[in-house]
């Protein structure tokens, strides 16, 4: 049975219960599943599509050994190493995004953690220059930070700080060794702390269950994050996850339209691997309850044409949300 819109809203979202009986549903029952999350997308986000985009700021050479990342040293890849890029360089990306359609831009770089202050400094130097220079809203995923680098960020232009979960706690030791889940629940806890939005979400068909799957919905619920990120497995040659396979469009959708009922008026960003994983039923991620994406391209892998995504939401009657300078 398919919770209510009226149900939804007036219990703030599903219960783990409710959550369980949506992973049972056949798929003869996903158009009544996307009346109520598309309802509950349009009642909250209305009729605007957030798009973000986001640039590897330094790429490779990472300590942990996240079974699914090209970028680990762990793994033999074809992904690039180089260090941090100029801020002239992540400028102009930033630029570049703001002719895209994006509304939000996203520093990224690889490893725990920032490695020195030198670096630190550099990466708020170019988060203040993007401020200066575009309206976008300035975001970045740099690892596990202290609460003094944060606050260091926020004061050069930061507004939303970027970091996932991945999974849930119970299946995390599955897919990474070299940290524990509570380093990533300090971190968004210390992003939250500082007074930045925080995106934190994870990535799916890594080989976790529909019991993982709700479990760190509940979690970021808990946690009272902004906007949940999913992603989907794109294999890359090797890592551990190599022969994996890719999830059905359908299983994709269900996912979302889950953590659309467990947290309705949060933002629901799709972002690596819909291209792969969804292939011709892209559109339907707005539906099943998503109100953003991520275009241009992942961190080491391509996404398709930043028009195409424009043209697909204007197509569905949507409308792409314009950058406001915060």
């Amino acid at each position: 049975m398919v919770p209510s819109f009226d149900y939804v809203m007036e219990h703030n979202g599903i219960s783990p219960r409710d959550a369980q009986q949506i992973t049972a549903l056949t798929d003869d029952s996903m158009v009544k599943l996307f009346e109520v999350t598309d309802t509950l997308r349009r009642h909250f986000k209305g009729n605007s599509i957030n798009i973000c985009s986001i640039v590897n700021a330094k790429s490779g050479l990472c300590p942990e050994d996240c079974k699914f990342c090209a970028q680990s040293a762990h793994y033999k890849t074809e992904a690039k190493s180089y260090p941090l890029l100029r801020t002239e360089t992540i400028t102009e990306k930033a630029v570049n995004a703001v002719h895209a359609g994006a509304r939000g831009f996203s520093i990224v770089t690889s490893g725990y953690g920032i490695d020195n202050k030198t670096e630190l400094d550099d990466i708020a130097d170019a988060i203040k220059t993007i401020s200066e220079k575009t309206p976008l809203y300035r975001c970045a995923s740099l690892g596990i930070l202290s609460g003094q680098e944060l606050n260091h960020l926020k004061d050069a232009g930061l507004t939303k700080y970027h970091h996932n979960l991945e999974t849930s706690r119970s299946f995390f030791s599955n897919i990474c060794t070299t940290h524990p889940y509570d380093d990533d629940v300090d971190a968004v806890k210390a992003a939250k702390l500082a007074g930045l939005n925080v995106c934190s979400g994870g990535v799916f068909g890594i080989g976790e269950s529909w019991d993982d799957r709700i479990e760190l919905a509940f979690t970021l619920k808990e946690l009272d994050v902004d906007s949940i990120p999913i992603n989907f497995l794109n294999p890359v040659k090797g890592t551990p996850l190599e022969g994996k396979g890719i999830l059905t469009p359908t299983e994709c959708l269900r996912i979302i339209a889950l953590f659309r009922m467990v947290l309705p008026e949060k933002d629901i960003v799709i972002c690596g691997g819909r291209e792969v994983n969804l292939r011709d039923m892209q559109s339907m991620i707005f539906y099943a309850g998503a109100n953003g994406m991520m275009t241009g391209g992942y961190l080491t892998t391509p996404g398709r044409p930043s028009e195409e995504d424009i043209r697909m939401v204007r197509d569905l009657g949507l409308e792409v949300s314009k950058p406001i300078a915060v």
